[in-house]
């Protein structure tokens, strides 16, 4: 079927002005932490606001404030999980990866690199990104929690570098 009538477009544009405007809205009330660069459960909330955004907008069975409560849920979720993993190292581990070093003093740690899933080539754009020629002008190279790679530069890391400390494979590297 191509077109089933001007009510059930207007439906659409409504339903989806309404649905946005309190995403909108739920989003800013609940803070700049459901916003943030993405952690696995905040992917998996992003992905489930638009799922929820979707039903809202095409599917009759579901109501404006139906869709505004499953909204206000997630956010809800989103919010007691980010209090509670800045609250319990527990639960921030559950919730949240743990960085992990790639390079140190110029060398490629090949099984992290294997075991996170990242290629050389990565790492290597990561450094010219970052303004440096190679990896041996660099002290470490470091895989961030929601995914970015980071470049420490040798002067920045004169022992014991304090930004490591809670990097996966730091200990063991120096």
């Amino acid at each position: 079927m191509w077109f089933s009538g001007l009510d059930a477009l207007w439906r659409v544009i409504v339903m989806g002005v309404c649905g946005y405007a309190g995403l909108v809205l739920l989003l800013r009330i609940s803070g700049k932490r459901t916003l943030s660069k993405m952690n696995a459960f905040d992917f998996v909330v992003t992905v489930a606001f638009g799922s929820t955004l979707a039903s809202v907008l095409l599917s009759k069975d579901v109501t404006l404030a139906e869709g505004l409560t499953a909204f206000a849920v997630l956010v809800g979720l989103q919010y007691v999980v980010a209090w509670l993993s800045v609250r319990s190292s527990f639960v921030e581990h559950v919730v949240k990866a743990t960085p992990s070093l790639l390079a140190w003093k110029g060398k490629l740690l090949y099984e992290t690199l294997r075991r996170e899933r990242v290629t050389d080539g990565e790492v290597h754009a990561a450094v010219r990104e970052a303004g440096y020629a190679g990896l041996e002008a660099v002290e470490a190279v470091v895989l961030e929690t929601d995914g970015q790679i980071s470049v420490i530069a040798s002067a920045d890391a004169s022992p014991p570098n304090p930004s490591l400390q809670m990097v996966k494979g730091y200990g063991a590297a120096s």
